[in-house]
């Protein structure tokens, strides 16, 4: 048996099921990792198959080996020129969609003179056969010499197939030779056009129900409509459908603060646990299920392809702000996390496009902030239905959401304005995938791993913000005939009466003020670090409810306030170090954060004045 480590890259066009065999073939050993310098993001795992382990390698999609955008050239050079990173390849598994196979098969073409063994995956046979198309493999195979292999990787349909293949990959002993392409791009197609007359019998493919659901989802009127109903679902679900669980977990951590509240005798250790990890940790933990059911929302239209389509009907609207359709999806990858919205700017192939992107995807409503407007909301606005259908609370967290958009077009225009003197549009077109039904385990594992790394998240920055935030709560001790709380005598009251008069004009009390320093680590950490003050301040080693303690302590306009400055609040840290490096200059992420910061203080000056008028 060889044993010899042998390693596979996984390439193929956007949108034809590379993800869904890769997962399909590694399940849950798969890793992400990042390029140094650039953080175009990859896949890898180690499977083992009879003929001894090989390292998959999830390779960035192309569409030619003439790389368009950054995350094109990491994928052309790993094959051509091999890369430092991933390692020499031994072979290629290249995915291609059963019922368009003419730009595949240019594309296979293409990969042939590099002289590695191809495995070529013929995925979504389930489609193919659907539309009535009958292909003969098996004569494709024996004309272009690859090996083919049918699949259905949303029901795993010919996965065994695949690492049947996988195995029989010999290890590469020798150099690759030269690289040259010996046809022109229309050779390749012509040729590849002809592949398909003969094996498939047809070059014109239509997918009839594709079509009837693109006369009405892509409908200048009435697709725009039904993305703005489905983006309204999700806002009603984040509260709706959350709910329950929160309540559960809420009691959980009530039931863990009340068990170490009677082990423990009344002291430090006692105070550390209750009021700093599990008031700190424990009230950013209960907003999983909301960030959870955004996800599922996001992954369910990734898969399905409404995605794209999306994208595509916004193209006008992205028009307004000097953007085309292009940079609507890594915008839209935003309201989960700023840091991959940025990464995925790198498919854009205009740099002006791209660095406008980039400074407006940190006004995208990003998952960090789900906990603090959910605190603040929960707290502050009533439960209570609106024309018999909607709830206020998700029409609040909705129009959240859209106050960052408007933003985000009003700064794109300044920013053509200031720094780029000339408009950035350009082409836009964009490849429509086949509508499907979401793949289970696809969005499970996505859900798992954004689980994760949100559970690290508190696990890591949130657990320390929470235990220094109770250092500096804690410390001093207040004199023995003091009468006053503790937490008045502490180094956070200290370093809140210093901060306290920068943020009095937008109505922010001292624990605010000091609650936003650890914010810049991670956004939900405000939410953790003020309920660790409120524990803290309220001088009893219990775990209160921090909603019932804000309504106590803050006015409904100081919270406005909070709110609006969360919409525009200045990004994480690790958003600005990606900015520095996708942007390679310390000037833009210094200009996002000078911005940002005045934006957020001007909303939250504004709201707070106007809401203090309104209510005398």
């Amino acid at each position: 048996m060889n044993t010899a480590f042998r390693r596979v890259a996984l390439v193929g066009r956007p949108n034809c099921g590379k993800t869904s065999v890769f997962n399909a073939l590694t399940g849950l050993q798969q890793k992400v990792a990042n390029y140094p310098g650039v953080t175009v993001e990859y896949k890898k795992a180690r499977i083992e198959t009879a003929m001894g382990p090989i390292e998959l390698i999830d390779l960035p999609g192309l569409y030619s080996l003439t790389p368009q955008s950054a995350d094109e050239e990491i994928t052309v050079r790993a094959m051509t020129e091999g890369d430092d990173i991933i390692g020499p390849l031994d072979g290629l598994v290249l995915v291609g969609d059963a019922s368009n196979l003419v730009l595949c098969l240019r594309l296979l073409l293409s990969l042939k003179p590099l002289g590695l063994p191809i495995i070529f995956v013929v995925n979504m046979m389930d489609v193919a056969t659907r539309l009535g198309l009958r292909l003969d493999l098996s004569g494709l195979a024996q004309d272009l010499g690859v090996t083919i292999v049918p699949t259905h990787a949303h029901r795993r349909h010919g996965i065994d197939d695949v690492m049947t293949a996988l195995a029989e990959v010999p290890p590469r002993t020798t150099p690759l030779p030269p690289f040259q392409q010996s046809e022109t791009l229309r050779q390749r197609h012509d040729r590849a056009r002809a592949l398909v007359r003969t094996y498939v019998g047809s070059t014109d493919i239509i997918s009839s129900q594709s079509d009837r659901l693109d006369r009405v989802l892509m409908h200048p009127v009435w697709g725009i409509s039904i993305l703005l109903v489905v983006l309204m679902v999700v806002f009603q679900a984040v509260f709706a459908w959350a709910t329950p669980v929160m309540d559960g977990i809420d009691a959980g951590v009530g039931l863990l603060a009340g068990g170490v509240d009677q082990l423990l005798p009344n002291g430090l250790v006692k105070s550390l646990l209750i009021d700093g990890v599990i008031a700190g940790v424990g009230s950013v933990i209960i907003f999983l299920p909301q960030i959870l059911i955004l996800f599922l929302f996001i992954l369910l239209l990734e898969d399905s392809g409404y995605m794209v389509r999306a994208a595509v009907l916004m193209d006008r609207l992205m028009g307004m702000s000097g953007l085309n359709g292009r940079s609507f999806i890594p915008l839209l990858s935003s309201f989960a996390c700023a840091i991959p919205g940025i990464m995925a700017t790198r498919v854009i192939p205009d740099p002006k496009q791209r660095l406008v992107t980039i400074l407006l995807a940190p006004l995208m409503t990003c998952s960090a902030r789900i906990p603090v407007y959910t605190l603040i909301i929960s707290a502050f606005v009533p439960q209570q239905v609106v024309g018999g259908v909607l709830q206020l609370q998700g029409l609040v967290m909705f129009g959240l959401y859209a106050a960052g958009i408007l933003g985000a077009i009003v700064v794109s225009h300044v920013i053509n304005w200031l720094f780029l003197r000339q408009g950035v549009q350009s082409e836009f077109v964009m490849e429509l995938p086949r509508y499907q039904w979401p793949n289970a385990r696809n969005v499970a594992l996505g859900l798992v791993g954004r689980s994760q790394a949100f559970l690290v998240r508190a696990g890591g920055i949130i657990f320390l913000s929470s235990v220094v935030i109770w250092v500096l709560s804690s410390f001093p001790a207040p004199p023995p005939d003091s009468t006053a709380p503790a937490i008045t005598h502490s180094l956070a009251a200290r370093i809140g009466d210093w901060l306290h008069p920068l943020f009095a004009p937008v109505g922010f009390s001292w624990q605010m003020a000091v609650a936003l320093v650890p914010g810049m680590a991670a956004r939900e950490v405000v939410v953790g670090a003020l309920g660790t003050l409120y524990a803290v301040g309220d001088g009893q080693e219990t775990l209160g409810s921090l909603e019932a303690l804000l309504r106590q302590q803050w006015s409904l306009a100081t919270a406005l306030a909070f709110l609006a400055w969360y919409v525009f609040a200045p990004q994480c840290l690790a958003t600005l170090a990606t900015i520095r490096r996708e942007t390679n200059s310390w000037r833009w992420p210094v200009i996002t954060f000078v911005y940002m910061t005045a934006l957020a203080y001007g909303a939250a000056f504004v709201t707070y004045r106007v809401a203090s008028w309104a209510m005398g």
